[in-house]
């Protein structure tokens, strides 16, 4: 049985922000730490992957909508595939897991561990596509990638081995690619914004940043509580360089041969470190009803007299609930009293819950309590599926727009390398400035904060003046540049 201490989250989410995520996610039962000596691996609980595969779900349907099929490559490459990505990034040397025996015998070629997966799909794509009849040619792989950080871990924002899924796709040309690189960013948006209640930044990264090898990077940006920025997800327009370098051709209408223009995209169970991060609280895990494995809580509360009456009548609440779709949690446990019950599925994040005593079975009503806040509404038994629906929508609002604040707030200017810093210390968020476009202008930031240019709006979206000029050189400014610290 777990004890009251065992309960209680005893780190603060303002003052100790990594010791406390730490705990939130133990103690709301999402992940247990890996084995000893396996630093940066962790185990995924149940409650944990419930998360992942409403992640899973909610994308793979936007996927397949928009023509993606799935398929799945084996996570071991040969060393001779990786080096053909060589040809396309200078100085490759990913962070790579090999394998060198199978069982007592030792391999002629080590083998590695995937860190992603082009170098393996794309020989394939190069098979599966001759003529411009077969493209577009759009598949995913839903799986894990194993890359050997050196830096500190943490549960879902940072470990060895992660779960993600990666899109690739292969097109005539490349208007085309583009246009699919940007559906998938705006399906990973509308995921944060629909599904975890967290709004977002869309833009490019820096062209010293991009993806290896990628004609351009674009990027969803989420702030942190703690100021800190999170890359949600990536969608890459990689051009013809991967084509070029893996022989990926089509004949098009007028039977000539020419290199396909290919995209890959990705997003991690980071995204499940942000949904955490953003609305979690002192308490506990806070989660909004889109996602929660339980959406709503029942707990009665009685004395022996009154114990028939007030359970019956919240078991049919409960059977109403599950009835209409809603994922219910009656907890009519007689060993718990109802106090340590609220703390409970407080710390695990349930979004709704519903009281029920003597006096909620006589008037015909319950009282409904949201989790972000304590807000306490009494509300008639009669239509409770739609009542239930009406607070899920509000829970969520309320979510929301507390993220949505804390991102409006957050985003400052500033037209010197010295504002820049002085504002990043202050109040972290994002700074934004006018940029020359050279990375030498990075460092000056990079090196005393450890902040860097995690975006730059799209070209439509923020222009730069004829006369601005970037606030670390002095040069004439090409584009804005987002700086911040990040995750």
């Amino acid at each position: 049985m777990s004890s009251e201490q065992d309960l209680g989250i005893t780190e603060s989410k303002q003052h100790n922000t990594g010791e406390w995520y730490a705990e939130v996610v133990k103690k709301a039962g999402l992940v247990n730490y890996g084995p000893d000596g396996m630093s940066g691996f962790i185990v995924t609980r149940p409650r944990g992957y419930a998360l992942w595969e409403a992640i899973q779900s909610e994308l793979d349907s936007k996927f397949k909508a928009t023509g993606v099929q799935n398929a799945y490559f084996p996570m071991f490459i040969p060393e001779s595939y990786l080096e053909r990505e060589k040809d396309i990034v200078e100085g490759f040397d990913p962070e790579v897991a090999w394998v060198t025996h199978g069982g007592h015998d030792e391999l002629e070629e080590r083998l590695a561990v995937r860190p992603t997966s082009e170098s393996i799909i794309a020989p394939y794509l190069a098979q599966w596509v001759r003529s411009h009849r077969d493209l577009p040619l759009r598949v995913n792989q839903w799986g894990s990638v194993v890359r050997w950080e050196a830096t500190e871990t943490k549960p879902f924002f940072r470990t060895k081995e992660f779960l993600w899924q990666e899109g690739h796709t292969a097109h005539e040309t490349h208007d085309k690619a583009w246009d699919e690189t940007m559906t998938r960013l705006d399906q990973y948006a509308d995921l944060y914004e629909d599904l975890l209640a967290i709004p977002v930044l869309k833009g490019q990264k820096p062209d010293h940043d991009k993806f290896p090898g990628a004609h351009k990077t674009t990027t969803v940006e989420a702030l942190m509580p703690d100021g800190k920025s999170v890359q949600a997800g990536t969608s890459h327009h990689l051009g013809t360089s991967f084509a070029e370098a893996f022989d990926i051709t089509f004949s098009n209408k007028d039977e000539e041969t020419q290199p396909a223009h290919t995209t890959s995209w990705g997003l991690s169970w980071r995204a499940l470190g942000a949904l955490i991060m953003t609305h979690s609280d002192d308490q506990g895990l806070v989660l909004p009803p889109t996602i929660a494995p339980e959406q709503v809580v029942i707990v009665p509360i009685w004395q022996e007299d009154t114990k028939g009456d007030v359970l019956d009548y919240a078991d049919e609440v409960a059977n109403d609930l599950a009835d209409s779709g809603v994922r219910v949690e009656l907890d009519d446990r007689d060993e718990r009293n109802p106090g340590f019950k609220f703390n409970e599925w407080e710390l695990k994040g349930v979004p709704i819950r519903i009281e029920i005593g003597p006096h909620e079975v006589e008037d015909g009503e319950v009282t409904i309590i949201h989790r972000p806040d304590g807000e306490s509404i009494t509300a008639d038994r009669d239509n409770i599926d739609a009542t239930i629906q009406d607070h899920f929508d509000g829970v969520y609002a309320k979510l929301y727009a507390a993220a949505e604040e804390n991102l409006d707030d957050s985003v400052r200017e500033a037209d010197s390398r010295e504002e820049i810093l002085g504002t990043l210390g202050r109040h972290g968020g994002y700074v934004k400035a006018p940029w020359c476009g050279d990375e030498e202008c990075e460092e000056p930031i990079k090196e005393p904060l450890a902040a860097e240019i995690v975006m730059c709006p799209f070209d439509d979206e923020e222009t730069v003046g004829d006369d601005e000029t970037c606030a670390i050189c002095g040069d004439d400014a090409t584009q804005t540049a987002y700086f911040a610290k990040n995750y």
